[in-house]
């Protein structure tokens, strides 16, 4: 049987090299907003003799990733992995200069849609299957007001269904990323020192070694 991963926010940075370490073992099916980047990730997967299914959606939008989910189970009955590694990274800014858009924005992409992807989702993994997110704890962070609370809501989602589903699977692990040189990361740290983070690429090696 064919082993399946669905990657959201498969476009670049982690997302993209995660994708790029499971071509060898199992078809991807990469969703980004990004269509060059997806195509950029088919080119790489096709180089090391894998099989992607690209999905340039939305998260946001309830309707495509049903849409997606039908297909996935329509296809292959199943998944094997889930990975979630999309996100909103609003600009930096004291708490009481929020913008109510860029507040909105990110409680949909960071929060909102882990929501509606879950239950999407988890019928696809059944039991045995594994569902990952990854933590970037900001919470409580001067300027991170923003990312800090959404980032913490989601995986507060994240760790409520790894306890309700400890005994039945499907298994949800909660992982740490170490610092990357990441588009996300230069929006926050703009300026920094980029040759001492850890490129992706060896990142997703670890993380994937983890489970």
């Amino acid at each position: 049987m064919t082993k399946v991963a669905l990657i959201t926010g498969a476009s670049r940075g982690l997302g993209f090299a995660l994708a790029e370490a499971l071509a060898p073992t199992h078809h991807v099916v990469a969703v980004a907003r990004t269509t060059g980047g997806l195509e950029d990730l088919d080119d790489r997967i096709r180089e090391r003799g894998g099989s992607a299914t690209l999905a340039p959606m939305d998260i946001t939008v309830k309707e495509a990733m049903a849409t997606l989910c039908r297909g996935i189970h329509d296809r292959w009955g199943h998944l094997d992995l889930w990975m979630h590694t999309a996100i909103h990274a609003p600009l930096l800014c004291p708490v009481p200069s929020i913008d109510p858009k860029d507040w909105e924005k990110a409680v949909a992409i960071n929060v909102t849609a882990v929501s509606v992807l879950i239950p999407y989702v988890a019928p696809l993994l059944r039991q045995d299957g594994r569902a990952v997110f990854f933590d970037d704890p900001r919470a409580g962070h001067k300027f991170f007001g923003i990312y800090g609370a959404t980032k913490a809501a989601q995986i507060a989602l994240a760790h409520s269904w790894a306890a309700e589903t400890a005994n039945t699977g499907p298994k949800v692990h909660v992982l740490q990323p170490d610092p990357m040189p990441t588009a996300t990361r230069a929006r926050f740290f703009p300026g920094e020192d980029r040759s001492a983070l850890t490129p992706p690429a060896d990142e997703a090696k670890r993380l994937l070694a983890m489970l």
